[in-house]
């Protein structure tokens, strides 16, 4: 049986700041990604893997959890978030006077800014990245600390939906949440198939402001 659990970073400087790029973590986000090592070290989920993405964002998130589950940390940059292209380092604001809101749902595959993906572009990266992850480390329990729009992507990649248009349903996130996901039988004769055990699961930042 493979277990998956994808964990969304740290709140980060991009969302403070409303800013594009691949920034650290607040202060505030390092204080959550704490609250995650310290439920990880009751050995809670015992893992065989640690990915991250390359992003500072996820990449310190996993730095600070990593002795929770002692693991070392395997960087792969399938995991990353939408790439930007031009918009890294931009503002909300100078991104919107310089190349206009992207609409996904208009033109899917329009590049959210000149270099970066357009939106099939990034589904497509992600259910590869997910595939590829999940068939080597079959019948492991792997941890991958990724991005929101990953955890977005899990869905499209395991409910079989198309990577080709904007879903109608939209997800909302929080920062070090975790999503389970495990490969395997509910009953005896059963086809193994994905089951999402658990989504946004965040207890461990109760009573945290």
């Amino acid at each position: 049986m493979t277990h998956l659990y994808l964990i969304r970073h740290a709140e980060a400087l991009n969302a403070v700041q409303h800013r594009f790029g691949d920034l650290d973590l607040t202060p505030r986000g390092i204080r959550q990604a704490e609250r995650l090592r310290d439920r990880l070290a009751t050995g809670e989920i015992a893992a065989d893997v640690l990915i991250s993405s390359t992003l500072r964002r996820a990449y310190q998130t996993a730095e600070i959890i990593a002795p929770a589950l002692g693991l070392p940390i395997i960087p792969d940059d399938e995991v990353q978030e939408l790439r930007e292209g031009e918009a890294a380092g931009l503002s909300e604001e100078e991104f919107v006077a310089r190349f206009g809101l992207p609409n996904f749902e208009e033109n899917p595959f329009r590049p959210v800014a000149p270099e970066g993906e357009s939106w099939p572009e990034f589904m497509l990266r992600v259910g590869r990245a997910l595939q590829r992850i999940t068939h080597e480390y079959a019948g492991k329990t792997i941890v991958v600390v990724c991005h929101g729009g990953v955890i977005d992507g899990s869905f499209i990649y395991f409910f079989g939906l198309s990577s080709f248009s904007l879903p109608s349903v939209r997800f909302y996130t929080e920062n070090t949440s975790i999503t389970h996901w495990h490969h395997g039988t509910s009953f005896p004769q059963e086809r193994a198939c994905w089951h999402l055990r658990s989504y946004n699961d965040t207890c461990h930042l109760r009573g945290m402001e």
